[in-house]
């Protein structure tokens, strides 16, 4: 991705350009381009506790001042009321989220570089400063800030004592109090201890969000150094006692990303996908044993799905699956990451999140099982791992069995076949926006993405029987999902406005104008009739397609919000009414090259509708891509500031849909892995 030349911009510019790289278990570090932290969830290590989740922002930020020849010069920056300081952008002369942040500072007489690598697997930051150029030797001071929190809260000065202990050199300890964790630092300076608070610390973007954005933070004291040229500044913050020595050599290793783009099939020049290839690393979580309470037995793979603030979507996580681990080939984590899911199945249902608290998952997703069952076909499809499919589909009947009778959340096929949802005060759908008792986009009865799901879900499931030889039980599910499709295209289809309802009730029909009638066609096993294909897909495209994204409802519904902007009201009402989600172009192109065909005009549309997306990761997105954006134009960026299914949609369907790399004919066992029915 392109590397930030920042003469030429302003703070405002800066601090909307915003970075962020993870620890692969949920840790992460995160800010701007300039290093002035806008958010509560910005800071160097935000360390994951209980692994995935209670996370806690625990190195808020750096500050850091320059020495030479008697003048001083703060490259750190940071807001206060009423002020800016110090101002150390004024110094920054280029920055580069790849292949980890690095920061080049430059005065009059010196040029230094600032780097941060997390290591893999721990909740451990190593901050690095090398002198490339200077006139004389020069010291560089450094002062870490503290926030000691869970990422959702801010700190306050209290009267409690926080107490540093360095009695032992190149190392500092941070004691636990009865709020805040033990904390360890490493370095190769020295310490001098002069522990004070820095107060009234703003984090604008929260404020701008209608949230607090005040915070104090502490500082145990000032490391420094003296530099020559060629020299190296280190400073390691840590949740176990940290070795110097170890630290840099677990960070100097090669770089594994989540997604090796190296392993990637490319197209020709095509820097871009590359560019979000790597963008898919910080997702991908592996835990050990020992860290996870609901897997204590295996190693657990979960998809970090919605950085910086969100714990893992379930949902979310088999959405992303087959872009961050499929087309990559990473099938043992594939395979972990579904077993992982499946063993926290309740009456047919899959829990929709793992809560930041590490208390018991949560199960608010009438659609997170059917999700499963697709991403296990595309598990079986891309692997033809017949032991470990096998086991899968277990859970897959279970939910079909438990969703036909009836289960959690209100949940039962209808005598027609159909699924509806209906369970007070918790909204089932992705589209879940809720303030206190307001569901915002209320859509209880027979959604369209969700029978979509289901008949998808009957038929892989029979294909799934057929290729394992359980003939009677294919038979079964086949009979259920003709039933079902037939039921399907009676109900949901709008003849007025040639295209699906969203929702089907007992009393009537919401005809709001939506994306979640796509899925009706994307699927493997499209649910829609082939010749209403083409008229859903028009209806989509001029209704809510926009450069960035496919909008959640159509500007012509009175109930649309164009703006994702204001206060939490004022962000949910737009939420999923008007705003556009990149991860909707994954299912909309697949709609259109499976409709249309993969003729050269179908391939160069395809690869229109995606562009902008791929040069914003490149560019404003600095290797990251969010999760929505406005639906009015200009499309500004909004929502999480990396989110997993916009970066694993958009990598699947470039490549299975744009450059047409499927599946091999035959798996890694000789198996032959089928190849997913066009529909009827």
């Amino acid at each position: 991705m392109d590397s930030l030349a920042v003469e030429s911009l302003g703070l405002d510019a800066l601090i909307q350009r915003e970075w962020l790289i993870g620890n692969g278990i949920g840790g992460f570090a995160s800010g701007t381009a300039c290093g002035m932290n806008t958010r509560k969830y910005h800071g160097l290590l935000v360390a994951a506790m209980a692994p995935p989740v209670r996370r806690l922002v625990i190195l808020s930020r750096v500050d850091e001042t320059v020495r030479v020849d008697g003048s001083s010069v703060e490259i750190s920056c940071n807001e206060y009321p009423q002020a800016i300081s110090p101002q150390g952008y004024k110094f920054l002369r280029a920055f580069s989220p790849d292949p980890f942040p690095r920061w080049a500072y430059q005065s009059d007489s010196f040029t230094l570089e600032k780097s941060l690598r997390l290591v893999p697997g721990e909740n451990t930051v190593c901050v690095t400063y090398t002198l490339l150029t200077a006139t004389k030797p020069v010291e560089v001071e450094l002062r870490p800030l503290l926030a000691l929190r869970p990422i959702h809260e801010l700190t306050y000065q209290w009267n409690g004592r926080l107490i540093s202990d360095s009695r032992e050199t190149g190392r500092i300890r941070i004691a636990a109090t009865s709020r805040t964790p033990e904390v360890f630092f490493a370095h190769n300076g020295e310490f001098k201890d002069s522990p004070a608070w820095h107060l009234a610390n703003i984090y604008r973007r929260e404020q701008e969000r209608g949230y607090a954005g005040l915070e104090d933070l502490w500082v145990p004291g000032v490391v420094s150094r003296t530099l020559s040229p060629g020299q190296s500044f280190h400073l390691v913050c840590a949740m176990e006692p940290a070795d110097l020595d170890r630290v840099l050599e677990r960070v100097n290793r090669p770089l594994a990303h989540s997604v090796k783009g190296a392993d990637l099939p490319q197209s020709p020049d095509d820097r871009d996908i590359l560019d979000l290839s790597r963008a898919a690393s910080p997702f991908v979580l592996n835990i050990a044993p020992s860290a996870t309470s609901r897997q204590p037995e295996t190693r657990a793979t979960w998809i970090a799905t919605h950085y910086p603030w969100a714990s893992p979507s379930l949902r979310a996580g088999m959405i992303s699956m087959s872009g961050l681990l499929l087309v990559p080939g990473r099938f043992d984590e594939a395979r972990a990451m579904l077993e992982s899911a499946a063993a926290l199945s309740q009456d047919g249902v899959i829990p929709s999140l793992l809560p930041e608290d590490s208390s018991e998952p949560v199960f608010h997703g009438a659609d997170t099982s059917l999700w499963f069952a697709n991403a296990v076909y595309q598990y079986w499809r891309y692997t033809a791992d017949e032991a470990g499919t096998k086991r899968l589909l277990q859970t897959i009947d279970d939910s079909i069995e438990h969703y036909r009778r009836g289960t959690h959340l209100g949940i039962r096929a209808d005598s027609d076949g159909l699924i509806s949802t209906d369970w007070p005060g918790i909204p089932t759908t992705w589209m879940d926006a809720k303030l206190v008792d307001w569901i915002i986009t209320p859509r209880n009865g027979r959604p369209v993405e969700i029978n979509a799901l289901w008949h998808n879900a009957l038929r892989l499931a029979a294909e799934l029987h057929h290729q394992f030889g359980n003939e009677e039980r294919e038979r079964e599910l086949t009979r259920m999902a003709e039933a079902v499709q037939q039921s399907f295209n009676e109900r949901f289809w709008n003849a007025e406005r040639e295209c699906l309802y969203d929702v089907v009730q007992d009393h009537g029909n919401d005809a709001s104008i939506r994306p979640n009638q796509i899925f009706a066609i994307s699927l493997p096993f499209p649910v829609l009739w082939r010749q209403r294909h083409a008229n859903v897909i028009d209806v989509v495209m001029r209704e809510l397609l926009t450069p960035m994204g496919v909008r959640t409802l159509s500007p012509r519904d009175p109930a649309y919000q164009g703006r994702y902007q204001g206060n939490v009201i004022q962000r949910d009402r737009a939420y999923h009414n008007g705003s556009a989600y990149p991860w909707l172009l994954g299912a909309l192109v697949t709609a259109i090259v499976k409709t249309r065909g993969r003729t050269p005009a179908v391939l160069s549309l395809a690869r229109e509708l995606l562009r902008p997306i791929l040069t914003h990761v490149r560019r404003e997105g600095m290797g990251l891509l969010c999760e929505l954006f406005d639906g009015d134009s200009p499309q500004r960026p909004g929502g999480a500031l990396a989110c997993a299914p916009a970066t694993g949609e958009i990598l699947r369907c470039w490549y299975e849909d744009v450059l047409g790399i499927l599946p091999g004919s035959r798996g890694p066992t000789g198996t032959t892995v089928p190849t997913a029915s066009a529909g009827v």
